[in-house]
């Protein structure tokens, strides 16, 4: 059995995935439009004039790495309980010293409005 390379070895790891996710500028747009208020997929499609399939495909990426949490449910009109989402980072930071990258999360600190 061949020994694993570097790229089979970093699939694995958390902070690759996260480094990698956080370099396409969908789930960065998506990530940070949830920062300062919970919103559901159907305001961020709007918000960032893109399509709600991307849009709930990029919050399935982001809930899996941890990075957003469902804040809330609505009930709509029509009875559909409607998931509001909020980022859980406020603030990312990468660095990369010789080849090993070093990734610093800072929680989403701004105080969640009273209802």
């Amino acid at each position: 059995m061949s020994k694993p390379g570097i790229i089979q070895l970093s699939e694995f790891d958390i902070t690759q995935k996260i480094i990698e996710s956080l370099s396409n500028v969908c789930i960065r747009a998506v990530l940070f439009s949830i920062k300062y208020e919970s919103k559901d997929a159907t305001q961020i499609a709007d918000l960032l004039k893109i399509s709600i399939s991307t849009v709930y495909k990029t919050l399935c990426i982001l809930e899996d790495l941890a990075l957003v949490e469902v804040e809330q449910f609505v009930i709509s009109l029509e009875g559909k309980k409607i998931k509001q989402y909020r980022s859980r980072i406020g603030k990312v930071e990468i660095t990369y010293e010789g080849l090993e990258p070093s990734l610093s999360l800072y929680p989403n600190t701004i105080v969640k409005p009273s209802h």
